[in-house]
């Protein structure tokens, strides 16, 4: 028996050094902040509440990224979060609703969430990346709302010219091994085609996407929603100015199938989409001063037409966070939104109007950047508090100003410490349907710590 294991043993050796080896080259990159925030009122109502109280708590993120490569040009990409929770709070529950921005759920982040996974492979005719990968991000930060989604894309290059093609699955509703169910044709998916012309100073490019949503078809009132979003964007730099602009326009209409839009309009079984969003941003640099300037819009929808939504599908992006209290998904993730009177909030992304922002700043050092910034935002629509009611529209749509102020400090060429303080004069949107409600202003204070590697 012992010479039979001996034997065995051998052979195993003799196997296992003679196999050839695979070199996988691996690169980990990611960051690490912590966090601090203390937001005076969690509401901007006073008349019914006396205002709702302050909150304060420190939160964290890890984002790993890890690169395995397998051979030249090709590449397995990931990309996970971790603990991503505030300090000594209650874990969220457990569920199956995915997070805005991630492929798990939010108790799930809070753990370990893990976003990417797909292979990268740059061939001969073009670059191929296939599996679960950021979608929601094209041409400025203006609009983008950057997600983890299932996709096939390609991308190739003609001279000053870049290719690109994508297809994602947003949504599968098909029947699976966990997915009982007796229906087809309720997925929603998206193609997308744009095309970039680089120049020495600037690019500029057009993204166009068809939007293929049936998830809504199983419900009540059933209906499949289809539409062109069509993106052109540039940037250019002038001298010391930096320009960039994006337009996004989109069209299309949702089909029911049993005569009746949720408006309850009978008869009516299509109710056209439209909407425009777009954004203008400037910069201007002069040594250690800089200075600059936006102006954002966003359409909102007339509450008054049953056979057409103009608003409330394509907003300002989660990404772009022009302020620290207004339309700041930082603050909404981590906070919540503040909510008015009658329905009126102020949460994740800019939405139904005009913003308008000045901003100036210094590095009077190379490691210290201290920027300001002004912000005044009005709605381009009055919504109803009662939806089919005319009389309930609000009274008011200036949506208030706001004062912002940030530093920050590159401590290492690894390591970043920002102190920041907002302060909102909340405008008279929020009073809803009547000018009784009372209203109070809001002030943030937060601070960060960012290791990158």
């Amino acid at each position: 028996m012992k010479r039979f294991w001996f034997v065995l043993l051998s052979l195993g050796l003799m196997v296992a050094f003679s196999t050839s080896a695979m070199a996988v080259d691996v690169k980990v990159s990611g960051e690490y902040y912590a966090a601090g925030m203390y937001l005076d009122k969690t509401n901007l109502t006073k008349t019914t509440t006396g205002g709702d109280p302050s909150t304060a708590f420190y939160y964290q993120r890890l984002r790993v990224r890890t690169d395995f490569t397998i051979s030249p040009g090709l590449t397995l990409i990931t990309r996970l979060d971790a603990m991503e929770r505030a300090w000594g709070a209650t874990r969220s529950a457990t569920g199956t609703a995915l997070a805005a921005d991630s492929a798990g759920t939010r108790a799930e982040n809070e753990n370990i969430a893990v976003d990417w996974v797909y292979i990268h492979y740059a061939s001969p005719i073009g670059i191929f990346d296939v599996g679960y990968m950021n979608d929601g991000s094209t041409g400025t930060i203006f609009g983008n709302s950057y997600s983890p989604k299932a996709r096939i894309k390609y991308s190739n290059v003609f001279g000053p010219i870049t290719l690109n093609l994508a297809y994602t699955k947003e949504a599968e509703n098909s029947r699976t091994a966990i997915n009982a169910v007796n229906r087809a044709d309720a997925d929603n998916d998206k193609y997308g085609i744009e095309g970039v012309y680089n120049w020495k100073t600037g690019k500029a490019g057009v993204n166009i996407n068809y939007y293929h949503q049936a998830a809504n078809r199983p419900a009540a009132p059933a209906y499949k929603r289809t539409y062109f979003l069509v993106t052109p964007y540039a940037f250019a730099k002038i001298g010391p100015v930096s320009l960039q602009a994006e337009l996004n326009y989109l069209t299309g209409s949702d089909k029911y199938e049993d005569g009746t839009n949720p408006a309850g309009a009978p008869g009516i079984d299509k109710v056209d989409l439209a909407g425009i969003s777009g954004w203008i941003d400037a910069t201007a640099n002069f040594g250690i001063f800089y200075a600059g300037g936006s102006i954002a819009y966003v359409s909102g929808n007339d509450p008054g037409t049953n056979d057409k939504i103009e608003g409330g599908i394509i907003n300002g992006g989660r990404d772009w966070n022009p302020c620290l209290i207004m339309w700041n998904y930082d603050r909404t993730n981590w906070a919540g939104a503040l909510t008015g009177y009658n329905g009126a909030a102020q949460d994740t992304a800019m939405a139904n109007g005009w913003l308008f922002q000045m901003r100036g700043g210094v590095k009077p050092v190379e490691k210290l950047d201290v920027l300001a910034s002004v912000t005044y935002a009005f709605a381009d629509q009055k919504p109803w508090g009662t939806a089919g009611n005319p009389a309930t529209v609000y009274l008011h749509n200036d949506y208030g100003w706001e004062v912002d102020l940030t530093a920050t400090y590159k401590i290492t060429n690894n390591l970043s410490y920002m102190l920041g303080g907002g302060y909102l004069f909340t405008g008279k949107y929020y009073k809803g349907t009547s000018d009784a409600n009372e209203l109070t202003n809001d002030f943030l204070v937060i601070n960060k710590l960012t290791l990158t590697f």
